[in-house]
């Protein structure tokens, strides 16, 4: 059945459905030039029967390949794959089936982002930026101490410090990837406010990014930085089983952008 599940059968969650399925062979079909730039993708009813599918199905995935800006339908051409365009829509696949796994790795994507903009914070800011920055870091001990979890204090201190590193696109990047670091760190928080040393070294590292910002010291904004996301990073792996409950579970499950979210638009 070409890789997907047989005729009739129900599909796993792990597989996905048999939308997720088809897709995914037509996504890796594309881009390894099985079907070329140009080339036309088969009918509707040759693709059903190739898949054990019906119809609808093969819509749904014709759809779903429109939506990444891979192929095109024109009246009386059928669907073609298009050219590679800088419009492509960029995702992130995340694997959701180990909940640990998939928030470490967005740690580690952050490690490079947040180090290097940190640095260059550090040598370009001006004083309105790093009030700015100041008044971010001291919303976030605000929020713990009305009870909050912090979050959205988080998320605006490190886009403070984005937006104050002169390059624009930094702070693009990172709003494209708070989607994914807002839910990081709701998980990250999450484990950090079980213990109270936990609360008091990530304020320390917090104020060691501030302060080597604060000072024009790029390498220690830097290396502040770098060391602040290692340490998330080891907290979060000394959680014990207890914490990866149902909820925080949930939480680190809303890293995925691709077909969760197309599932929920339909």
């Amino acid at each position: 059945m070409d890789g997907l599940t047989e005729s009739g059968k129900k599909s796993t969650k792990k597989d996905g459905t048999l939308a997720d399925q088809v897709t995914q062979v037509l996504m890796r079909e594309i881009k390894d030039n099985t079907f070329p730039v140009h080339a036309r993708l088969p009918s509707e009813i040759d693709m059903a029967q190739r898949f054990g599918v019906s119809r609808t199905v093969i819509r749904e995935a014709i759809s779903r390949l429109k939506s990444e800006g891979l192929v095109g339908t024109r009246q009386g051409s059928g669907t073609r794959v298009l050219e590679p365009s800088v419009a492509t829509p960029f995702r992130l696949n995340i694997d959701l089936h180990d909940s640990l796994k998939a928030v470490l790795r967005v740690i580690e994507l952050r490690r490079g982002i947040e180090g290097e903009m940190a640095a260059l914070a550090a040598e370009r800011c001006n004083d309105t930026q790093r009030a700015r920055i100041r008044k971010a870091f001291n919303n976030i001990k605000k929020a713990e101490r009305a009870g909050r979890d912090g979050v959205d204090e988080d998320v605006a201190f490190h886009t403070a410090i984005s937006q104050a590193s002169g390059n624009p696109l930094f702070a693009s990047l990172l709003s494209f990837l708070s989607q994914y670091v807002r839910s990081a760190i709701h998980v990250t928080r999450n484990n950090e406010a079980r213990r109270d040393d936990f609360s008091r070294q990530v304020h320390a590292e917090h104020a060691a990014i501030m302060d080597a910002i604060s000072r024009g010291d790029p390498e220690a904004a830097r290396a502040a930085a770098l060391s602040h996301i290692e340490h998330a990073a080891l907290r979060l792996q000394s959680a014990d089983e207890a914490f990866w409950t149902a909820d925080v579970t949930r939480v680190a499950r809303s890293l995925s952008i691709s077909h969760d979210l197309d599932d929920e638009r339909r």
